[in-house]
Formats: structure tokens, C-alpha cells, sequence
């Protein structure tokens, strides 16, 4: 192993330790609290933000692509708490589609809770977080873990192609190709066609948004749309990039580091397969699930879709979690909040999901 690649291992398993002291600890240890919009910020999220300040590690924007891949995956995994058990777990290729032609295969990884007696069990088609450039089935492992073994439901991970070796809209094309896989080929795979969640986390949730925009017309079309702090308008230039921009994990300089990646001219800001919150009508996509942070850059785009899907008669709950920041679904191991927010999550989805039919 490269001395670069042990010396992140051994700074994230001391970070990893240093946010299970007691809280009473860190309340010293982190200082004031820090409010931002009416908003206190977790103590342990606030004690870990100081804790990553002082790795010495450099932004994500001052690194190569390879590095912050390396980077972020090694973060969800030494964050993500335990390996939760599950009753199988699946790798797969299927086909993928590209209007610019040479479309190759899409790898998905699906997951299977333990014990279950349903034939046909629901599934969240699931889209990773990461800037649409970092991320992928490995960092995400426990997290798709975890939300199959609390949900009940199969999780099917799409590892889409990347930014910048694939810039949009190869994401959102990769989307549309494994919902309409899963959707034909969901009873031979013990998955009701009938509900598949499209799902996802930043990046992901916008990817999520966007395919529930394009496929409302489908014969089948996602049942719900479960979305955790997405990324709704890449114009950033809502009031909360001005307040927690900077210093609360995803910076807007990080963030219109992934844009510049991902986009091919700042033209296609204004595109709703980039930007949802743009789409002219959004009557008829499905109902959404949506979850943002209070101490967030993306935290007022992820509230004004909700309120647009909502004024376009779409079923929707929004909940804020107003102490927490950006990207906590990779943090459950070390911030009791984050673990606590998981949990409403998936009880959220549970419940949307036994209302359905009646």
C-alpha cells in the first residue's frame, strides 16, 4: 500500500476515534456552539468539521480526479458505521444508453434484506452521492447495506458512469437505461415492478429528480421519488451558498469544482436534466420524499423543489434536518444525529411505501 493511501487510513480511523468521545467532551473540545440561519449545528458534526480543518488534508478542488475518488470512498467507509447484515448480494451488468453513441455497460450491485417472505419484494433504484465525479458501489456499500436491512426493501446500486471521462448527460442517460432494465426484467429478480423507488443523495438526488421527471410517462413509472439533500439548481445562487458556503464540509467552491467537471458549457445550467428545479412542469412525476440539511449550500434549492413539486399537486413530505450538514449518510458512524436522521429516513420511506394502493 502507497505511504500516501496509509497515512489517510490512519488519519480517518484517528478522526473516527476522536468523534466517540463523550459528548460532554466535545462540547468542550468544539467550542461555542455555531448557529448559522437560526440553526445550531450538531456538536459532534461541528467537533468533526474541526477535526478534517486539521488533517491536513487539501480541499477536493485543489486535488486530481483520482485522489479525491480515493479520498471520498475511504471516508464513507470509515465513517459509515458497521457492516449491517444483509441476506444477499448481487453484481450485475447491464445494458447501458448513450445518445452519443458507443453506449457500454452500466455495472449494479443489488442488495437483499435477510429473512424476507415477500415473492416480490419493492426496490429503491438507488443513485450514489459524490459530485457526479466521485463515488460508486464500493464507498456505498454500507450505506445500501444498511437502507436494504432497515427498509426491507432490495436496493439495486448504479454505478453510472463519471465526470469528467463521461460529462452530462451520461448520468442521467445511465439512470433512465437501469430504471427501465429493472422495471422489465423486476419479477424474474423477486422485485415488484409495480414499486421501485428512484433514490438518491446530492448528486444522486438530482440524478433521482431528473429520472423521475423523464420517466413519469412510462408504463410503469417509479412509484415514489426519495431524495436526501439533492441538488436541484446548478445556477448556486440560493441564499443558503451565501450563509454555509464555506467552512460546513461541501463548499461552494467544491461544488463548482464538480459542476465544472460535469457540465459541458454553462449553458446547460439552465437544462432541467441538470437542474430539476428548472423543468417547466413538473405535474404527474411521482411522489417524493424529500430531506435536507439546515447547514447546507443545497439546503434552499432542496426546499423551493419541494414546494414546486407540491404547487404542481405532487404528493410530497419535506422534512429539514436543521443541526445537520451536507453528505451526513456517509457520517452514521460517528454522529449520533446522522444515525438518528437515517433511521427517520427509511421510517419515512416505510411508511410512504405501505400507503401505496390504498
Amino acid at each position: 500500500m502507497p505511504i500516501k493511501e496509509i497515512v489517510r487510513e490512519l488519519q480517518g480511523k484517528a478522526t473516527n476515534l476522536a468523534l466517540r468521545v463523550p459528548i460532554s467532551w466535545v462540547n468542550i473540545l468544539a467550542g461555542p456552539p455555531v448557529s448559522v440561519d437560526g440553526r445550531t449545528l450538531d456538536g459532534r458534526s461541528q467537533w468533526l468539521l474541526q477535526l478534517l480543518a486539521r488533517n491536513g488534508q487539501p480541499p477536493v478542488e485543489q486535488t486530481s480526479v483520482v485522489e479525491a475518488r480515493a479520498s471520498y470512498d475511504a471516508f464513507m467507509l470509515e465513517m459509515g458505521g458497521s457492516r449491517v447484515p444483509i441476506g444477499e448480494l448481487v453484481d450485475r451488468t447491464i445494458a447501458g444508453h448513450s445518445s452519443k453513441g458507443g453506449a457500454g455497460r452500466i455495472r449494479v450491485r443489488i442488495y437483499r434484506p435477510a429473512g424476507t417472505v415477500a415473492r416480490l419484494l419493492p426496490a429503491i433504484l438507488y443513485f450514489h452521492g459524490g459530485g457526479w465525479v466521485m463515488g460508486g458501489l464500493e464507498g456505498y456499500d454500507l450505506v445500501c447495506r444498511y437502507i436494504s436491512a432497515r427498509s426491507g426493501c432490495a436496493v439495486v446500486a448504479v454505478d453510472y458512469r463519471l465526470a469528467p471521462e463521461h460529462k452530462f448527460p451520461a448520468a442521467i442517460e445511465d439512470a433512465v437505461a437501469a430504471f427501465r432494465w429493472l422495471s422489465a426484467d423486476a419479477v424474474s429478480l423477486g422485485i415488484d415492478p409495480a414499486r421501485i423507488v428512484v433514490a438518491g443523495d446530492s448528486a444522486g438526488g438530482n440524478i433521482a429528480a431528473v429520472a423521475a421527471q423523464l420517466l413519469r410517462e412510462e408504463p410503469r413509472p417509479p412509484c415514489l421519488q426519495w431524495l436526501m439533500f439533492p441538488a436541484t439548481n446548478l445556477a448556486f445562487d440560493s441564499p443558503s451558498y451565501r450563509s454555509c458556503g464555506e467552512g460546513f464540509f461541501v463548499t461552494r467552491a467544491a461544488m463548482e469544482w464538480f459542476r465544472g467537471h460535469y457540465l459541458n458549457n454553462p449553458a446547460e445550467i439552465e437544462d432541467p436534466r441538470a437542474s430539476p428545479l428548472h423543468a417547466a412542469d413538473l405535474a404527474g412525476v411521482a411522489p417524493a420524499l424529500i430531506f435536507t440539511n439546515g447547514i447546507d449550500p443545497l439546503r434552499d434549492e432542496g426546499h423551493a423543489y419541494a414546494d414546486r413539486l407540491t404547487a404542481a399537486g405532487v404528493k410530497t413530505f419535506h422534512r429539514e434536518f436543521d443541526s445537520l450538514i451536507h453528505g451526513f449518510i456517509g457520517m452514521r458512524g460517528a454522529i449520533q444525529a446522522a444515525a438518528r436522521a437515517m433511521d427517520d429516513m427509511v421510517a419515512g420511506l416505510r411508511h410512504e411505501l405501505a400507503q401505496l394502493g390504498r
